[in-house]
């Protein structure tokens, strides 16, 4: 099977799961939270270290109880991506409260060029969408191992004013010319970048790699 067959797969497979009504959804991304826990899985053990970094004055009773609320809420958004996903964005935007829409437009209508800089907190898939919506951006994203994963994103994040572009060497370079031609850049700041593509700055009073891409 070749990796655009597994990838279509995958996204009749997400596609089949978003159609699902919203309380079922709920139900499901909630059953996968608890197998988190009770398997220790990547996502849990994750989780509870964060928690033990950023809050090291909680007991253990508080942590244990916010180590679920967190991997109840990260299981639910990961579900609701894949409807995000796989439904019309005109669906989606009809659900959306703008607040600031003008200051955007006028900072692309300028011809300047504009870098969206947005970390992984809410749902930011709907501000991709809001953002094609505005005119054509290009989205910077670090592409998965899998030829079939990569490939699925092409799909569900795809559409006529995306591009996606990789967050590694030459295809970098694509970025400025957008902001030279006064287009819009869509960067999510705090991924992780490849050794030598970023510096390691304290977190927590961890060495973290960090991105250094926004401010070149």
């Amino acid at each position: 099977m070749t990796p655009d067959v597994r990838a279509r797969l995958l996204y009749a497979t997400a596609a089949t799961v978003g159609r699902l009504p919203w309380p079922l959804l709920k139900r499901l991304a909630d059953t996968l939270a608890w197998s988190w826990r009770k398997l220790n899985a990547r996502e849990s053990r994750v989780a509870r270290r964060n928690l033990e970094l950023a809050y090291p004055e909680l007991g253990a009773k508080q942590r244990a109880r916010l180590h679920a609320q967190v991997l109840q809420s990260t299981a639910r958004q990961t579900l609701e991506v894949l409807r995000t996903w796989t439904r019309p964005p005109a669906e989606n935007l009809a659900r959306l409260q703008r607040n600031g829409q003008e200051l955007y437009d006028a900072a692309l209508a300028s011809g300047r060029g504009v870098i969206v800089a947005a970390p992984h907190f809410g749902n930011w898939e709907l501000l991709n969408q809001w953002l094609s919506e505005r005119g054509p951006i290009a989205i910077v994203y670090r592409p998965p191992e899998s030829e079939a994963v990569d490939g699925f994103l092409q799909l569900a994040r795809g559409g006529n004013n995306v591009r996606q572009v990789r967050a590694e060497g030459p295809a970098v370079r694509q970025l400025f010319k957008v902001l030279k031609d006064g287009g819009a850049v869509g960067i999510l700041p705090d991924q992780q970048p490849k050794m030598g593509d970023g510096v390691f700055a304290p977190f927590f009073g961890i060495p973290a790699l960090t991105m250094t891409l926004v401010n070149r």
